[in-house]
């Protein structure tokens, strides 16, 4: 961005010092959320397209300037003269899951929840689950008029599942199922893993390929969600798919276990009225401290351990009604192999304050897809 425009600042610049500073720059940054969401709803105004980056935690601070924004919007589209508006976008870059650092107090997914309140048809959430969803959704949305987009993806190194190519008809789709990830092709599956943000995302591939390898006959499904708009049922929101094409992808009446960025709850509602409601959510449960980045996941359930142990359950509980006897068994032996994994990830923790190697090095090696090597979001 730097090498295009420069940070703008009125006061003396001292060449010797002061980096990538001009009175002349398009970035304006300040530690103050209300201003620079003040800023850029002014700027927009002008016919400029804009991008305020916050921290997800404390994007809460200009809650009731978004409200008034989406009133705004909805106005303006029903006044004849008064032209288009450039759409808002907001960047959640520093999210829930990597806050190893910083803790507790800069864990909260909820603003979501508080988007996804207003009119639907000017309000967009994304989230991106690698780089190449990320630049097809950001290209989106500056070329978007008359809404408001919440952007949700981390700044961490993370790997890349998707060529360009593909990410475009992912992202075009809203959701689908990755073929390479899942087992399914020419059968009815046995459980659906879903999942929707960019660390969720990396902890259910992982599940799923525990699960592939220790229960080779158990026929998984891996749905990821890019746009959450389309979750909702198509009478309640444009972008929302029809009935038939979610029984398609979720099936009526699989289990789905659900890997999702923020509170649970939301993904509750928003599947709620659809044929399945079989639906087990993972997601944030206030649980937080300055810890490695996994532990963050363990406690709050959303790791690939916890995800095994609850397809155990599903199997266990007689829920995925196509499993043999012997994936039955075996289910109960993965299940107290994670919990095994659980108990060395904390032992281990505690005594060298980093993540296990085999999760801080783990990459995706099933047959037939390889990710390539980590890029930063």
């Amino acid at each position: 961005m730097f090498k295009v425009t420069k940070k703008q600042f009125m006061g003396e610049i001292d060449e010797t010092t002061d980096e990538h500073m001009a009175q002349y720059g398009r970035v304006m940054e300040m530690l103050s959320e209300h201003t620079c969401e003040g800023w850029l709803e002014g700027y927009i105004l002008t016919g400029g397209h804009g991008l305020l980056n916050s921290y997800e935690a404390f994007i809460h601070i200009i809650s009731s300037m978004f409200n008034q924004h989406a009133k705004w919007i909805k106005m303006i589209k029903e006044i004849p003269w008064r032209n288009r508006l450039a759409g808002l976008n907001i960047l959640l870059a520093s999210h829930v899951w990597r806050q190893d650092h910083n803790g507790f107090t800069h864990q909260d997914p909820g603003f979501l929840n508080h988007v996804m309140t207003k009119k639907s048809a000017y309000v967009r959430v994304y989230l991106p689950p690698d780089a190449n969803c990320l630049l097809w959704v950001m290209h989106r949305c500056f070329n978007s008029y008359d809404r408001v987009n919440v952007v949700v993806a981390g700044k961490h190194p993370s790997p890349q599942w998707l060529s360009m190519d593909e990410a475009k008809v992912h992202c075009k789709l809203g959701l689908s199922a990755w073929e390479w990830a899942s087992n399914d092709r020419g059968h009815s599956p046995d459980v659906i893993m879903a999942c929707a943000g960019d660390v969720p995302t990396l902890e259910a591939l992982a599940a799923t390929l525990i699960l592939r390898k220790s229960l080779p006959k158990l026929r998984v499904r891996f749905v990821n969600v890019v746009n959450l708009m389309k979750l909702f049922k198509p009478e309640e929101h444009e972008w929302g798919i029809s009935h038939d094409d979610f029984d398609s992808l979720f099936t009526k009446d699989k289990p789905v276990v659900f890997n999702f960025h923020g509170y649970p709850h939301l993904i509750h509602e928003l599947v709620f009225g659809r044929h399945n409601q079989n639906f087990s959510v993972k997601g944030y449960i206030e649980e937080g401290t300055i810890t490695t980045p996994f532990d963050c996941t363990v406690r709050n359930d959303v790791d690939r351990f916890h995800l095994v142990i609850e397809v155990c359950n599903q199997i266990e509980s007689g829920k995925c009604v196509g499993v043999d006897e012997e994936t039955r068994w075996a289910a109960v032996y993965v299940k107290q192999e994670m919990h095994q994994k659980l108990v060395k990830h904390r032992q281990f923790i505690n005594e060298f304050g980093v993540d296990l190697d085999e999760v801080q090095n783990w990459s995706w090696d099933c047959t037939g897809h390889h990710t390539s090597n980590f890029n930063t979001m």
